[in-house]
């Protein structure tokens, strides 16, 4: 969305959602039906299953870093 110029609140507008609700989407708190994935994808001219494409990492996988909170020094 950002490198395509267009901000949350314009692609809300554009496909007839709230501002909040596409929040949720881009956080991931919510999954769009594939029609509204389809005119998202078009809006910022790429592929949806890209856009959408999720990635579950372990425990065990090299890109799962666990962090502590503060970080040590």
């Amino acid at each position: 969305m950002y490198t395509s110029g267009i901000r949350q609140n314009r692609l809300a507008k554009m496909v007839g959602i709230d501002e909040a609700h596409l929040s949720k989407i881009v956080n991931g708190f919510r999954e769009p039906n594939p029609d509204l994935r389809t005119q998202i994808a078009e809006i910022l001219h790429c592929d949806p299953e890209w856009l959408f494409h999720k990635v579950l990492l372990s425990e065990e996988s090299p890109e799962f870093h666990h962090q502590t909170w503060p970080p040590n020094k």
